[in-house]
């Protein structure tokens, strides 16, 4: 399950990031907590220079785009990857 955080001030960039996340998640039909976030000190806990952001399992994994849920496919599975060989090892 991944913890995702929409990091930035409730604009438009920020729900088109929403909604490329929630068809991200669908494509690879995993459960999910998606959170938006507008306080801009949490915004500099995440060294976020430009919105919106996107943090996942509490990683800014993009920063000041808005991805294609494709890309944020990517993004997601390079995630879990990389969780999956720190526990194993």
């Amino acid at each position: 399950m991944f913890n995702i955080k929409i990091l930035g001030p409730g604009c438009y960039n920020c729900e088109r990031l929403k909604q490329a996340t929630i068809q991200a998640l669908e494509t690879l039909d995993v459960e999910a907590t998606i959170q938006h976030v507008t306080d801009y000190n949490e915004f500099a806990r995440y060294k976020l220079l430009f919105t919106p952001g996107l943090v996942v399992n509490e990683k800014l994994v993009a920063a000041g785009w808005v991805p294609s849920p494709a890309d944020i496919v990517t993004l997601l599975t390079t995630v879990l990857e990389e969780t999956e060989q720190a526990a194993s090892g």
